[in-house]
């Protein structure tokens, strides 16, 4: 697998699962990019890096979507990110576990779209419900499929399915 991809990009601003994320690469020798708008903290370890891009709206997204393609795993909560990854061949999870694909990302957008609506007319005032020690187990079997998956992948050529 190329090294280049064989790696987890995380969106990392208001991710609740990057412990789980460096534990599922350490087991699998993967690359971890930890990108966010501003400095977060990171374990000292040579395959975590700490990517702080511009203030730029999207300029976190942007980099992620430049680099993610077959053999990549990206880690996102951002819905119209992880269309742009599912788009070039990425393997794409949300921090909760579930997976975006091809078939998923337009209902995902359409959700989203509707209730950033809702949201915006005063109906919906309420956030996501908090992040549970379930959703946490549920992200790592997802990840460690996910892993696997995207190994699979990176050895396909483009279009092959």
């Amino acid at each position: 697998m190329d090294p280049a991809r064989a790696a987890i990009y995380v969106d990392a601003d208001a991710c609740p699962v990057k412990d789980e994320i460096y534990r599922v690469a350490a087991r699998y020798g993967l690359h971890v990019f930890v990108v966010a708008n501003s400095v977060l903290n990171v374990p000292r370890e040579t395959w975590i890096e700490r990517v702080v891009v511009g203030d730029r709206l999207d300029e976190a997204d942007d980099w992620i979507a430049e680099r993610a393609g077959p053999g990549a795993v990206v880690v996102t909560a951002d819905v119209p990110l992880a269309g742009r990854c599912v788009r070039a061949g990425a393997t794409v999870l949300s921090p909760t576990g579930k997976p975006f694909s091809d078939a998923s990302i337009g209902m995902a957008l359409a959700t989203r779209n509707l209730m950033q609506d809702l949201r915006e007319a005063g109906l919906v005032t309420g956030g996501p419900k908090p992040f549970s020690a379930r959703d946490r187990s549920a992200f790592l079997g997802a990840l460690d499929q996910a892993v696997r998956r995207a190994a699979r992948e990176a050895g396909k050529p483009r279009g092959a399915g």
